[in-house]
């Protein structure tokens, strides 16, 4: 009885003192991954582009997280995280207020954005009937000027709309749109894509159509900004392939998913990349901060300030 009870009490005592260091563990990965980083002034020789997964909206849920409800909360520190980042491009990711049927929803996020910023114009977005509006671009009007715009689905029929993935799950794809600089008349391709987050395997096949998408587009010399929620961190097999495509990413530090808690448990999932003549102007910007005492959504902006001038040293 004696030795069960010796037992159970170095039993206890190594239990508490694992959880104790897995406490302890968790709020040092946590305190690696915080802390808010500067907004760089902004330069009017620089592009400053940002992405941001904003989340879905349940509409047919009056309340609950995510919720139609809960929208209403989220909307106006949604706003002003956008006034905040004072962006030229902004790339969004699952900006869908989602209903059951991709081709006759409405996009609550997409058009109350467009309201309270009347500067912006939506690129890769329009009827969702003949071409998907969840993964749109908002771009400054007096600053880029739309030339084209496109989209193709991670699945085995790339080009069908709404296509579902390659193992079937819910539909993925990637949103694109060409610009020109009105200020320095430099061109270029933005990419925007959001990769399944459950199935690496779905991951690795929609990166290898985006890198055998963009390819002919690098190879003509067009300069091409890929941009998205990754679902995947720097020296994952992920970027790995944009990489070998020709794509640099920007070396994003810390958390950009927190959990819609402001826990910031692992690095960056979000990044932006390029390939052609642009160069970062300096390291990206997390913009790791409520608005109006609110997350907006569960994911932080990512925001970099660059070059498109090929004599940019």
């Amino acid at each position: 009885m004696m030795v069960t009870r010796t037992f159970f009490r170095r039993l206890a005592r190594t239990v508490v003192s694992l959880l104790a260091l897995t406490v302890l563990l968790a709020c040092v990965q946590v305190y690696r991954n915080s802390g808010t980083d500067p907004m760089p002034m902004a330069d009017p020789s620089e592009l400053r582009v940002a992405t941001y997964n904003v989340h879905y909206i349940l509409v047919g849920q009056d309340d609950g997280p995510w919720s139609l409800g809960d929208w209403h909360r989220r909307k106006e520190p949604l706003s002003a995280a956008v006034s905040f980042m004072d962006a030229d491009l902004i790339a969004f990711q699952e900006m869908e207020s989602f209903s059951g049927r991709e081709a006759d929803q409405e996009n609550l996020a997409l058009d109350w954005l467009l309201v309270q910023h009347p500067a912006y114009a939506a690129a890769a977005a329009g009827n969702p009937a003949v071409f998907p509006s969840m993964q749109p671009f908002l771009y400054r009007q007096d600053r880029l000027e739309m030339e084209s715009q496109g989209w193709f689905f991670f699945s085995d029929t790339p080009d069908v709309l709404y296509a579902r993935t390659f193992n079937g799950s819910y539909p993925a794809f990637a949103s694109w749109a060409t610009f020109t600089d009105r200020r320095t008349n430099a061109t270029f391709r933005a990419v925007n894509i959001h990769t399944d987050f459950r199935s690496r395997s779905n991951r690795l096949k929609s990166v290898a159509l985006v890198a055998e998408r963009i390819t002919p587009w690098v190879v003509a010399g067009e300069t091409v900004l890929v941009m998205g929620d990754m679902n995947a961190r720097i020296g994952d097999r992920t970027l790995e392939i944009l990489q070998d495509a020709g794509v640099t990413f920007a070396p994003v530090d810390g958390a950009t998913f927190h959990f819609n808690r402001g826990l910031n448990l692992f690095g960056a999932i979000d990044h932006i990349g390029w390939a052609g003549v642009a160069r970062a102007a300096a390291d990206p910007a997390v913009v790791r901060r409520q608005f109006l005492r609110e997350w907006p959504t569960d994911h932080y902006p990512v925001v970099l300030d660059i070059h498109l001038d090929e004599t940019f040293d």
